[in-house]
């Protein structure tokens, strides 16, 4: 089967044929650039949707991903992720493999496909011409013997005419002669032209036209060859990614697989557990005695004071710490607002912040120092006075980080029982009394409420009882004769006290020291008869007098 033979005479509609072949081919090229398109598409989509629930950093919801749970939901995220990068794959190789090559291959089969067709229009030019000329022949060798045949009878006429003269006939006769000889030579011309162009159109059929007809069907055999190709490569690439994909479904199933329910409850009860034990019983109060009422110790009311007694025997007692109205207000610095258990939590977490933030001003100043090593050594580089202030900020810094570090150890400490109850001076900087009230508090406590985030508060009774004992402890700490000066300090920094007990001073300013530092980084100082309380004993320079009672000597 060839088209040379089959299709001789099909010219025009094997152009208009290998035509449409090259739209079906840009047809197909368009629709991959369009999947790709998608591909890139769905892919951004996928990436923008595990991005708008990744869990945003440093907030509370960042926290939420310690359950089995949200950690599987992060990784299925991070699968997303990877999941539409396969489809990115997609885009590209479908893009390179296939739109790219077919555009290229695509040009040149227009290139191929016009210089066949070029050839073919040629060769029907050449048939055309040679058939144009043999017209032509055939017409002058027609017309010739007609003339001769005209120049022939007009001679036997004059020849039969015994009228004409003997010249007259002569002449005839030459001319009959001369037409017919004019009629042999077209004759013999257009016998060579019919022959000539009857060996071109042998040649134009059997030859030319089939040689050029093989090249156009060589040509559109190879285009539907390339096409099928395309669509092999089409499904390759899809088919590359499958296996990835396939990992990154196993991974979520793996993920989900790994959320482990008891673990999850553990770490609510973590989260939530305030460590108070459950309130006992309340025992029967007989009213029928002469208000000779007790209560039972493990009542929700206090029987060791009067006052708080009547306080608590109201409203208050018939109901269980975890049912009372919250009453939401300012965060401690301490915690104090929490339960034991979140509070030790909360504590250590501060802790280790600020132990995170002291070992990068460390290596800030590490950084620095050697900075001006480098300047000490290489003066051209830089001087080394400049970095003076900046070494000298960075120390401050991990002196002030060091401090409150310390404090917070020290009420860490506290809670897990390492130290033993709060000196006067711890009291006053995390604003807590103890004392003669201890019991009252710890009893109240049962009546305090955990709320979702931790927090537990009061009965605006309890609130009302532990500020009048809170007032009359002050009382009793006013009723005190004033602590004597034992020295004078001068304020380094400027300090600002902002928890209950400590004092606020401006860099420069010359106090007097009514205690000196007992060992927790505190100095007790005073600005005026009303005024006192403590500093960080780094923040200011101590003058002790040596005759002042209890002064020890200053190093």
């Amino acid at each position: 089967m060839s088209w040379g033979t089959e299709l001789w005479d099909q010219f025009d509609n094997l152009e208009k044929h290998t035509q449409w072949g090259i739209d079906i081919l840009e047809k197909y090229i368009k629709f991959v650039k369009e999947r790709t398109e998608i591909e890139l598409s769905y892919a951004k989509q996928l990436r923008n949707l595990s991005k708008k629930y990744q869990p945003k950093k440093n907030s509370k919801e960042e926290e939420e991903y310690k359950y089995t749970a949200c950690k599987a939901f992060l990784s299925t995220l991070n699968e997303m992720n990877d999941y539409a990068g396969q489809h990115e794959v997609i885009s590209e190789n479908m893009t390179s493999q296939i739109t790219v090559d077919l555009m290229r291959y695509v040009q040149e089969l227009k290139q191929e496909r016009k210089s066949n067709f070029h050839d073919g229009r040629k060769a029907q030019q050449h048939i055309e011409t040679c058939w144009k000329q043999l017209e032509s022949s055939k017409r002058r060798f027609e017309r010739d013997c007609k003339e001769a045949d005209r120049a022939q009878q007009y001679f036997e006429k004059m020849d039969a005419d015994i009228n004409v003269t003997k010249a007259d006939v002569e002449k005839a006769r030459q001319q009959a002669q001369l037409r017919h000889q004019m009629a042999e030579d077209s004759k013999a011309d257009y016998s060579s032209i019919l022959q000539r162009f009857n060996q071109e159109q042998w040649e134009y059929y059997h030859t030319h036209i089939p040689n050029i007809f093989q090249k156009i069907q060589e040509m559109e055999e190879r285009r539907i060859v390339r096409i099928g190709e395309s669509m092999k490569t089409y499904a390759e690439v899809d088919r590359q990614v499958i296996p990835i994909i396939g990992k990154c479904l196993d991974g979520i199933v793996k993920a989900a697989e790994s959320i482990d329910q008891k673990n999850d409850s553990q770490l609510v009860v973590e989260a939530y557990k305030s460590g108070f034990e459950p309130p006992g019983d309340i025992e029967f109060e007989d009213y029928t005695q002469p208000m000779k009422r007790t209560v039972s110790e493990n009542s929700l009311s206090s029987s060791k004071e009067g006052k708080a007694e009547l306080k608590f025997g109201g409203k208050s007692r018939g109901k269980l710490w975890p049912f009372i109205k919250k009453n939401k207000g300012a965060t401690p610095e301490d915690f104090s607002n929490l339960p034991p258990e979140q509070r030790r939590k909360k504590l250590q977490q501060k802790v280790d912040d600020l132990n995170k933030e002291i070992q990068k001003e460390m290596d800030q100043r590490d950084a620095i120092t050697k900075m001006k090593d480098v300047y000490l050594k290489n003066p051209q580089m830089g001087d080394p006075a400049s970095l003076d202030h900046k070494l000298a900020e960075a120390t401050q810094n991990i002196e002030k980080l060091r401090l409150e570090t310390h404090k917070f150890e020290a009420w860490l400490a506290e809670v897990e029982g390492r130290l033993p109850a709060r000196s006067e001076q711890a009291r006053r900087q995390s604003g807590m009394y103890d004392g003669q009230t201890h019991q009252t508090v710890t009893n109240c406590a049962q009546d305090r409420e955990s709320s979702p985030d931790g927090s537990y508060t009061e009965e605006q009774s309890q609130e009302s009882e532990l500020k009048v004992l809170a007032a009359d402890f002050d009382d009793e700490f006013d009723d005190e004769e004033p602590l004597p000066a034992i020295g004078t300090c001068k304020a380094l920094y400027t300090f600002e006290g902002q928890n209950e007990g400590t004092i606020s001073v401006v860099e420069g300013e010359m106090l007097s020291v009514i205690e000196e530092d007992k060992g927790d980084g505190w100095t007790r100082i005073r600005r005026s008869e009303d005024e006192e309380g403590y500093v960080p004993t780094s923040y200011v320079e101590v003058y002790l007098d040596k005759n002042a009672k209890g002064a020890k000597t200053y190093i």
